[in-house]
């Protein structure tokens, strides 16, 4: 027989917690190191991530698990305009903040926001309830299209404008994942694969600094102190870790060789310290939360909940296994950070949100006994 749950998923709920407590572990000891480097005390970036993020996206997340699902698709468009105009607003002198040459940020009074964070999941909620419609209304798919395309258009547009390559990127998968799990016509799908390959062709030939972080994989010894200077450094930090790591806090690598050791290059500081075992123990739970995910999604009997749930999963798995893949010299350095552990309130707010609605979506989906 099959019985409707009323409690979340707890296998999900246990990895998420020990996601969490790894990820404040790790970035307390890389935090305290740097902060007291560039502010003479030891908890700036580690309080600052508590007040803006942690505290924040539990409270945030706990309301998105308590919400009413369908109410989502409701509002789904309007907040992506909400967000759409908020991407804009980072061009705007006084309000707009722009850091090494990127302008990606939001400046509402003493809150600092990056838009491209909140697009992630909005795109995603917004995505699952326009692919539901598309395929209750089958005979007006190319209706449906044409308007989805220009909202698309329009968010590439503002990410390449930032320039925002890695969330672009995170975009386009998270899209086509999607799509192809709604089983939406194929000339769809090979239309949005061919734009994405023309795309990123045209970013390769206005910016060559992006094959370049292609190429380097090749020979990551060929720049070492250029391009290739960061995947060095991270491989090197992981090399010396070991079997089982120097110790929480000990990291050698975090104090000023490894660039950003709180954000991009955190997985590596987190191998040094932990050793074999510990970045192991991290990858399987990342890859127990892919696993919990998708069967959520599997077991959920409505589409827009089972899109957005197969949405978010592979947002949170894609991001970190680019970040872990970046670090260990399989994939480029893409400026993506690590989900749940990496330094930022922004990103770290939405994650929160984004795995309370999954947590939300879990007490909806059937289950066998």
């Amino acid at each position: 027989m099959k019985k409707q749950k009323n409690h979340p998923d707890f296998i999900l709920s246990a990895t998420i917690s020990l996601l969490l407590l790894l990820g404040f572990a790790i970035l307390a000891g890389v935090s305290i190191t740097v902060s007291q480097k560039i502010f003479g005390h030891s908890f700036q970036f580690l309080m600052h991530q508590i007040e803006y993020g942690y505290l924040p996206g539990l409270i945030l997340g706990f309301l998105a698990y308590k919400i009413n699902l369908k109410s989502l698709r409701k509002i789904s468009l309007p907040a992506l305009f909400i967000v759409i105009v908020l991407m804009g607003l980072v061009f705007m002198p006084k309000i707009g903040v722009s850091t090494g040459g990127a302008s990606r940020w939001v400046a509402l009074g003493p809150i600092v926001i990056q838009p491209s964070e909140l697009l992630k999941l909005i795109f995603i909620i917004y995505l699952a309830a326009w692919l539901t419609k598309h395929k209750e209304q089958r005979k007006k798919s190319v209706q449906l299209f044409l308007p989805f395309i220009i909202i698309l258009a329009v968010v590439c547009a503002l990410l390449i404008k930032q320039p925002d390559i890695s969330t672009l990127v995170t975009i386009a998968a998270i899209t086509l994942v999607m799509y192809f799990s709604a089983e939406t016509p194929l000339w769809q799908t090979g239309l949005l694969i061919l734009s994405g390959i023309g795309a990123l062709a045209i970013l390769i030939k206005t910016a060559p600094y992006r094959l370049n972080r292609f190429l380097v994989l090749l020979r990551p010894a060929a720049q070492p102190l250029g391009i290739g200077y960061q995947m060095k450094q991270a491989l090197i930090a992981i090399g010396s870790g070991g079997i089982i790591g120097h110790g929480l806090g000990l990291s050698v690598q975090k104090a000023g060789f490894l660039p950003e050791p709180m954000t991009d290059s955190i997985f590596a500081v987190f191998a040094e310290e932990t050793g074999f075992i510990g970045a192991i123990i991290l990858v399987l739970l990342f890859l127990i939360f892919a696993w919990q995910g998708f069967k959520i999604a599997k077991q959920s009997s409505e589409t827009f909940l089972k899109l957005m749930a197969i949405g978010i999963t592979s947002w949170l798995t894609l991001q970190a296994f680019i970040n872990i893949g970046a670090m260990i010299g399989l994939l480029p350095l893409t400026g993506i950070p690590l989900p749940l552990v990496s330094y930022g309130s922004s990103h770290l707010v939405m994650e929160l949100i984004a795995i309370g609605l999954l947590l939300n979506i879990s007490k909806h989906a059937k289950n066998n006994f």
